[in-house]
């Protein structure tokens, strides 16, 4: 086989390998979007049923933000009763901060008392989280019982979570030495217990609640049913982002009370799991690639040096 033949032969060979590697990755893209269609939110959400959850009924609240407090000294944040009850509550959630847990909102129609209400702002411990499919250590996981936790010993930092959370939820703690992702746990400790969240067990007008998910979606729709003209006819967070742990009824639309708005129903998960999972193929396949360039390009220097032994006399 002369020297020009060879090289066509590699030439055309490592298109061949490159064509191969497309192909992989346009099957595993096909895959993908296969698995998407069937991607078992129906099953995370049965499952979520028997979790852990919270409901906050903003027509029980009194502002008086004991839940703050409570949540302050059970997780030793540091803060003092006078920094915690100084001023008014905040209106979103740009109040939570990596000693601000959860925090009590206030929103008033101009000077009308009469439109006072409150919301609360924590961790919506999402049935399929976009802080845990996006941190690349596994640093914060979903527990079998419901709430999301983070683990300092894996954490790099990265802050990935503080942009992928719908919520706009965890905080990075930029003034530590050794900074650290915060946010609410659902105090996972005391319910492993058998206690209630501080936060709940301090309310003194039950407008927070503790209990399974399927509980307390019962419990709110009952509401809902027995005095409809009370709330809103809807639960926050049965269906936003997916579904989430943390479950919020109101007299006034949600969005008027800081909650955000226009999340999708699915879950942020299933519309990144496509392109997540195509990339060990595309990797795979552009490992091939790669590899087949270089035994061409190696082969080239090969027949090129043996041509020009030859050629000396």
């Amino acid at each position: 086989m002369s020297a020009l033949s060879r090289r066509r032969f590699l030439e055309r060979g490592g298109r061949a390998a490159v064509g191969l590697a497309g192909a992989g990755a346009s099957a595993a893209v096909a895959l993908a979007e296969d698995a998407v269609a069937d991607t078992g939110a129906d099953r995370l959400v049965e499952q979520a049923a028997a979790q852990w959850a919270m409901l906050f009924d903003s027509t029980l609240c009194v502002g008086c933000r004991a839940c703050e407090l409570a949540c302050n000294t059970d997780n030793e944040l540091g803060r003092t009763p006078d920094e915690i009850f100084e001023g008014r509550p905040a209106e979103d959630a740009r109040a939570l901060a990596p000693s601000v847990f959860t925090y009590v909102t206030f929103h008033q129609v101009e000077a009308d008392p009469s439109t006072a209400a409150f919301g609360k702002v924590q961790c919506m411990h999402c049935i399929e989280p976009a802080c845990v499919s996006s941190c690349p250590v596994l640093a914060l996981h979903k527990t079998a019982e419901g709430p999301v936790v983070w683990d300092g010993t894996r954490c790099l930092g990265c802050r990935y979570c503080m942009m992928a959370c719908p919520f706009l939820v965890p905080r990075f703690d930029w003034d530590s030495r050794n900074p650290r992702i915060t946010k609410c746990d659902m105090c996972f400790d005391l319910q492993g217990q058998g206690k209630p969240p501080a936060c709940v067990a301090a309310c003194p007008s039950k407008a927070l609640r503790a209990g399974t998910r399927a509980d307390l979606l019962a419990e709110a729709h009952r509401r809902i049913e027995t005095r409809p003209r009370r709330y809103v006819h809807h639960v926050y967070g049965e269906h936003e982002a997916g579904g989430t742990n943390f479950l919020h009824l109101a007299a006034r639309p949600f969005d008027e009370l800081g909650y955000r708005r226009n999340l999708p129903m699915r879950s942020y998960r299933e519309y990144t799991k496509p392109a997540m999972a195509t990339i060990p193929y595309v990797l795979g396949g552009l490992g091939v690639a790669l590899g087949a360039l270089r035994w061409i390009i190696n082969r080239r220097a090969d027949v090129a040096a043996g041509g020009h032994e030859e050629s000396q006399p």
